[in-house]
Parts: C-alpha cells; sequence; structure tokens
C-alpha cells in the first residue's frame, strides 16, 4: 500500500514499526523483528544498507513511546501516574514522530544521487489481499487502546485483554500457536515479571534512601532559591538526560532520576504526565545513542554490519527526535491533549 512514493519501502517499515509497537511495548522487538524483515528487502530492491540501518533503528524507538510501553509502565509505578493517562499521551507525539520519519525518509529520497526506482501503486485487489491477511493483527491495537480511552477497562485490564486477543487470534485466525507455546509464554511471562517486581523493590530502596538524604528536598530547595522557571528545569533535565542515556539503557534511567525530580515537578506545577512523555522521547535516543545504545546492537545482531555503518544511519533520526523533543515541550498540548479527552476508571 505504501510502495509507490519515493522511498516506498521506507515508509512501509515505519509504518510496520508504528503497528507493532501498538502491540510490543519495546523498542529493541520493534527493531527485532521488523529489521529482520526489512533490511534485507531494502537491500535487494537498491537502497542503501546505511538507510536500512537508520530507517530500523529510528522507527524502532517509538516502541517504548506508541502504548503499550514497557518504560510508561515502569515510570507510572514509580512515579504514582496513571499508566492509562501516560499511554494516551504518547499517542499523538508517536504518530507526530513517524510523520516526521516518513517526510524526512521521502525528501532524503528526492535527493539522493542515486534514488531508487518508485514502484508502481498496489492495485485493489493487492490492497484487499493484504488488509485480509493482517486485520486480525489489527484488531489488537484498536481493542486495547480503544478499551482504554472510553474506560472500558484500566491499563492493567487491558494488558490481560491484549493477552488473551492475541493468543485468541494466534491459536483460531492464523493457527500457529499450539499450547506447547503457550507453556513456553507463561514461563517467560513469569520470568519476567519477577525480574519486574525485583527492580520496583530496589526502586523503592533507592527512593527512600534519597529521601532520608533529603536530596530531593534540597533539589526543590535549590530551584526556588535561584526562581527556575518549568522550560527551564525541563532543559536542563533533558540535557542531563540525554547524556545519560548515551551511557545507560532505560530501566537504570527511569529509576536513577524519577525519585529526585518528582518533588521539584511537584513544586513547579509539571505535569507528570507531560514530564513522563518527554522522558519516553529522551529514551527513546537512549535507544539510538552510542556507545550503548541498544538499538544498535540489535541491528548489527540482525545484520553484522558494522557498528559505524549503523550509527552513520541512524544519525539523522537522532536529530529528527530531538526535534519531536522540542516540539512537545514547547507545545505540551501535543502529549496533554488526548488523555485530557479521556475517560478514566
Amino acid at each position: 500500500m505504501l510502495r509507490h512514493p519515493p522511498g516506498g519501502m521506507r515508509h512501509a517499515t515505519v509504518a510496520a514499526c508504528t503497528v507493532f509497537a501498538a502491540i510490543s511495548g519495546s523498542s529493541v522487538a520493534t527493531a527485532l523483528t521488523i529489521g529482520s524483515a526489512a533490511i534485507p528487502l531494502m537491500i535487494r530492491y537498491g537502497y542503501s544498507p546505511r538507510f536500512a540501518y537508520g530507517v530500523v533503528g529510528g522507527g524502532g524507538t517509538l516502541g517504548i513511546l506508541i502504548p503499550p510501553s514497557g518504560p510508561m509502565v515502569l515510570f507510572g509505578v514509580v512515579s504514582d501516574t496513571s499508566i492509562g493517562a501516560l499511554f494516551m499521551a504518547g499517542i499523538v507525539p508517536g504518530l507526530m514522530l513517524a510523520l516526521i520519519f516518513a517526510v524526512y525518509c521521502a525528501t532524503a529520497m528526492k535527493l539522493a544521487a542515486n534514488p531508487v526506482a518508485i514502484e508502481p501503486r498496489a492495485t485493489s485487489a493487492e490492497v484487499v489481499a493484504a488488509l485480509r491477511k493482517s486485520v486480525w493483527s489489527l484488531t489488537l491495537p484498536v481493542l486495547v487502546l480503544g478499551g482504554m480511552y472510553f474506560g472500558v477497562f484500566t491499563a492493567t485490564e487491558a494488558a490481560a485483554a491484549g493477552a488473551l486477543g492475541a493468543l485468541a487470534i494466534a491459536m483460531f485466525a492464523y493457527r500457529n500457536f499450539g499450547l506447547n507455546d503457550l507453556w513456553g509464554s507463561a514461563i517467560d511471562a513469569a520470568r519476567n515479571s519477577a525480574m519486574l517486581f525485583l527492580i520496583l523493590a530496589a526502586a523503592e530502596l533507592l527512593g527512600h534512601a534519597l529521601t532520608k538524604l533529603r536530596i530531593p528536598n534540597q533539589m526543590v530547595d535549590l530551584v526556588a532559591q535561584y526562581g527556575v522557571s518549568q522550560l527551564g528545569f525541563l532543559a536542563a533535565v533533558m540535557v542531563l538526560l540525554f547524556v545519560l542515556g548515551m551511557f545507560l539503557e532505560t530501566i537504570s534511567i527511569i529509576l536513577i532520576t524519577t525519585p529526585v525530580v518528582l518533588p521539584v515537578l511537584a513544586a513547579l506545577k509539571i505535569n507528570p504526565v507531560w514530564y513522563g512523555i518527554l522522558l519516553t522521547i529522551n529514551l527513546e535516543l537512549a535507544l539510538i545513542t552510542p556507545p550503548v545504545g541498544m538499538n544498535l546492537f540489535a541491528i548489527k545482531a540482525i545484520t553484522r554490519a558494522p557498528i559505524r555503518d549503523i550509527i552513520a544511519g541512524v544519525t539523522p533520526y537522532v536529530g529528527l527526535l530531538l526535534a519531536g523533543l522540542a516540539l512537545v515541550l514547547f507545545f505540551p498540548q501535543i502529549a496533554l491533549w488526548l488523555p485530557g479527552t479521556m475517560q478514566y476508571r
């Protein structure tokens, strides 16, 4: 359906990352799953390998911004912020970034020295056949996000509904998932849940220690003493998060910074949902900035390509994500409009 614009396969990759992000909740999973299919195809059709690495690395970051999102759940638990509101707040910025990526892909392809030949527009029969194959999978984001938006169920209940829906689709619609697969999935889920509980326990200990040391109170006093504005404080925190993202992974960044930042957010009357989206976009940057960018290593695992080529490919997307971060920072309603219309339970 997207093959006829300039750089059509790159548009299709961004779209696939966007849809998969609304199912998986993980950027690394998005980059691995979509990249394993898209990168060989793009190279086969004449796209530059660096372009292919870049679009998968950049598009893969949408996995933690478009709900459901693992880091958003962790931030919501640690900061006692509504996870449903965070999920809804990520939709518009996520779609905005996907559009920015698509515009960049089209522009870069037009300006390329050796542009790839434009494919013919898909026929009606091809479109219908493609939708018929994918329609069941496409119902999952509608079920999960629509149910939360209209107040049918909470974020926790939405996770159960999504898991049950995925199980039913895999077993009865596509028939590629059996009872043995179900047992393996249950073991993986139990292992991941146990790991998450240990992380949350450690986060509580860290928050308690920081409170005893009065570090959050000192931060609030410092901000009040110098009369720092909302934008000034957030801009400083974003710079700090960007630097931390070069060396730490997402969970560590959330657990280290959130207990310190929360009291200042309250003192400056900064909406924690707005901050949560800004934090998540910064975590997206952490996934593609060296030396510790998880998406970079995910792409290397798929392609065995030199890491310098992968970094060169994703570098433009660092700039695009920074532009998206600035837009959400200066126009908070990009993130806050949709949660404001949401029916909560």
